[in-house]
């Protein structure tokens, strides 16, 4: 699988994360059996990247992660948290004082996650002092990644990217299937959260999964076999992204995400046509 170095931490990253949430929920109300074969298989694929939090399953994901990596011994493992901190908050308290733990050995890199206020995210980009940033970007937003028009049924971040790669931050590119609604089916699996609240998309699940209906016609010309691929590779087309973190339900999800990785970034004039979508979002309601 190809790799992508993480920004300035020069750690090299798989194009494809493992997300460990309660979104596809497999290491969260997974079986063992399966939350071990899947991890498994993972690192046999390539995968590097495997993104939990104490606020997964309220501890679940990592109590889950921590006995499959004790059992498989990899070599790499990674975690991601969530904040909401205003600017002044993050660079005046939470930098320093992360500044102390990497200078205690405790840590060698950090990051955030880049929800919130446009100019707020921005401003903490710009200040350049964290290593990564987890950024909502896919298909039913690509604002993260370009300009988009006023009246874009989103949150507008105002070409993120832009900022953190002069920042020289890796990217952890977050919600790359609109938490499943790029499948173009409301139908959830049980291993799922029953109910997910959109991030930077729409004011609903349900508008998700419409607005990703109206991408089928590309699958169905065959620029992609589903929703799903063509989401995939919409999101590592972009080479500001270090790593596309998607959340598995089951080891056969996590094959189809990572055959979808393998074929690479989508061709210029697909994601030309991607963007003719987009921008007939533009003035609809969100």
């Amino acid at each position: 699988m190809e790799t992508r170095t993480l920004g300035r931490t020069g750690l090299n990253v798989s194009v494809l994360g493992f997300g460990c949430g309660a979104v596809g929920g497999l290491m969260v109300r997974g079986n063992p059996g399966d939350q071990e074969r899947a991890v498994a298989r993972a690192l046999e694929l390539g995968i590097n990247y495997f993104d939990t939090a104490a606020m997964y399953g309220n501890g679940e994901s990592e109590r889950n992660l921590g006995r499959v990596v004790t059992n498989l011994k990899p070599d790499i493992t990674q975690e991601g948290h969530d904040g909401d901190l205003t600017p002044e908050i993050v660079l005046g308290e939470v930098v320093p004082a992360f500044a102390r733990l990497r200078e205690q050995g405790k840590t060698r890199f950090f990051g955030i996650t880049a929800v919130g206020d446009t100019p707020a995210l921005h401003q903490v980009v710009d200040a350049r002092v964290f290593d990564t940033a987890q950024v909502s970007y896919n298909l039913l937003n690509p604002s993260a990644g370009r300009g988009v028009a006023s009246g874009y049924p989103a949150h507008d971040f105002a070409n993120l990217l832009a900022h953190t790669r002069a920042a020289s931050m890796g990217v952890i590119a977050i919600r790359v299937l609109a938490a499943g609604a790029l499948s173009g089916v409301e139908a959830r699996h049980p291993l799922g959260s029953p109910s997910v609240e959109p991030i930077g998309s729409g004011s609903d699940y349900r508008i998700d999964v419409e607005r990703a209906r109206r991408l089928a016609p590309l699958v169905q010309e065959g620029f992609a076999d589903s929703l799903i691929e063509l989401a995939v590779r919409f999101v590592i087309s972009n080479d500001a992204v270090s790593t596309a973190l998607v959340g598995y339900s089951t080891l056969e999800h996590l094959e189809y995400a990572a055959a979808a990785a393998n074929k690479g970034p989508l061709p210029r004039e697909v994601l030309e046509r991607i963007a003719a979508v987009q921008n007939s979002f533009v003035g609809e309601e969100r």
